[in-house]
């Protein structure tokens, strides 16, 4: 599916998503528009995350159960390859978590697992736009998006993070080489 009924299908499951009544403090939690804009992504073939979105089939089972009972969207099945640094990444940003929600300790594993796709962070996510990812970061990861000054994409930035972090100071993201953008965030600076 393409273009207009893609974006259609995504738009239903999204309001559908939203639709359904949460219970306690998922229903007034900030990432839940996020996490149903993310749910709603890959349920409509979006972004590279596996069904259980990186969480395990019983925190995915759980996530869904708790921000959209009684919704009957599941996600795509497919594999996603694993990473090396997936914990560090990880660490780096539980780390700097705004210490809110407990949503932001699913957010860090969600994150973690779409730094292995093979485009811009927002898209590997399956949200809808870079603002989207930018308000995630800025509502879960205050820390890293006040450093983030340059506007620097944002896995290209997590990724320097985590280099800096651990002294390695030649530091690509794992798959820049095939990226659309690579001129862009590699190119001469202007």
């Amino acid at each position: 599916m393409n273009g207009p009924d893609r974006h259609s299908l995504r738009a239903l499951r999204l309001a559908e998503l939203l639709a359904a009544p949460a219970q306690g403090a998922a229903a007034s939690d900030p990432n839940r528009p996020l996490l149903a804009s993310i749910v709603a992504g890959q349920a409509s073939g979006d972004g590279c995350l596996p069904a259980d979105l990186g969480l395990g089939h019983r925190a995915a089972s759980h996530l869904l159960a708790t921000y959209f009972p009684g919704c009957r969207i599941r996600g795509l099945e497919r594999a996603i390859e694993a990473i090396p640094e997936w914990g560090d990444l990880q660490t780096l940003l539980l780390a700097n978590r705004a210490r809110c929600q407990p949503s932001e300790l699913l957010l860090a594993s969600i994150l973690a697992t779409a730094c292995a796709g093979h485009n811009h962070l927002w898209q590997d996510l399956g949200l809808a736009t870079r603002d989207e990812l930018s308000r995630l970061m800025w509502i879960n990861f205050p820390g890293l998006a006040r450093a983030n000054t340059g506007d620097m994409k944002w896995k290209k930035f997590i990724y320097r993070q985590f280099c800096s972090n651990e002294g390695i100071y030649v530091c690509p993201a794992p798959s820049c080489g095939v990226c659309a953008d690579y001129a862009t965030c590699f190119g001469p600076e202007n």
